[in-house]
C-alpha cells in the first residue's frame, strides 16, 4: 500500500468529518452498505495480496540461499590451481579466496529481508490493483447507486475546494505557515 495513504495533514480530521457528513445526507442506507463492502473487498485484497507476496519472496530469497550454498560447497570441492607460471618461467603463487565466497549471516539476512520487502509491496500493490477492480464492478452494477455516489461526492469535493478558499482568502492565515513553510525557507536560501 502506498505511504502516502498514512500521510497525517492538519485537515485531517475536518475532512473526515465532512466526508461523514456527506454520506450520511447525500447517500442511501444501501449505496452505505455497497460502499463499506467495497471497501472491505480492498483492503482484505491488499492483505491477501501482501500475505501472498510476502510469502513467495520468503520462499525466493530461501531458494536464492540455497543455491549460493551449493554453489559454494562446489566451488570448496573443486579442485583449484596453487599457482600460476608464466612464460618466463616466473611462478606465482594463488590466494585461497574460498573464505571470501561463504555465504555470510549479513548476505542471508539482506536476501530475506530485501526479498520479503520486495514481495510484500508486489503482493500488496497487486491486492490494491486487484481490490479495487473488484470493488468498482460491485458498485458499477447499479446505475443508480453509482450515479449517487459519484453526486455525493462530487458535492463533498464542492465542499473541501470552498472550505480551502475560505481557508486562503482569511487575512489572518500565512499559507506559508504550517507543513509547507520549508518552501519559504528554502526559497530565501536559494535566493541569498
Amino acid at each position: 500500500m502506498p505511504l502516502a495513504a498514512f500521510r497525517w495533514s492538519e485537515h485531517h480530521d475536518e475532512l473526515t468529518r465532512l466526508a461523514s457528513e456527506h454520506l450520511q445526507s447525500d447517500l442511501e442506507p444501501s449505496d452505505r452498505d455497497a460502499l463499506l463492502k467495497a471497501t472491505t473487498r480492498v483492503a482484505t485484497a491488499t492483505t491477501v495480496g501482501s500475505l501472498i507476496g510476502l510469502g513467495l519472496g520468503l520462499y525466493a530469497s530461501i531458494r536464492l540461499r540455497r543455491v549460493r550454498t551449493d554453489m559454494f560447497a562446489a566451488f570448496r570441492t573443486a579442485e583449484k590451481p596453487s599457482s600460476v607460471v608464466f612464460a618466463n618461467g616466473k611462478q606465482e603463487a594463488i590466494p585461497d579466496i574460498t573464505p571470501l565466497m561463504r555465504p555470510s549471516k549479513l548476505g542471508d539476512f539482506a536476501t530475506y529481508f530485501f526479498f520479503g520487502l520486495g514481495g510484500t509491496m508486489i503482493g500488496g500493490e497487486l491486492g490494491l490493483f486487484t481490490g479495487t477492480w473488484s470493488a468498482s464492478r460491485g458498485i458499477n452494477k447499479d446505475p443508480a447507486r453509482k450515479a449517487r455516489i459519484e453526486k455525493a461526492y462530487r458535492l463533498f469535493r464542492v465542499d473541501v475546494l470552498r472550505k480551502e478558499i475560505a481557508r486562503l482568502e482569511d487575512d489572518s492565515i500565512n499559507v506559508t505557515e504550517g507543513p509547507r513553510s520549508w518552501i519559504t525557507n528554502t526559497r530565501n536560501i536559494i535566493h541569498k
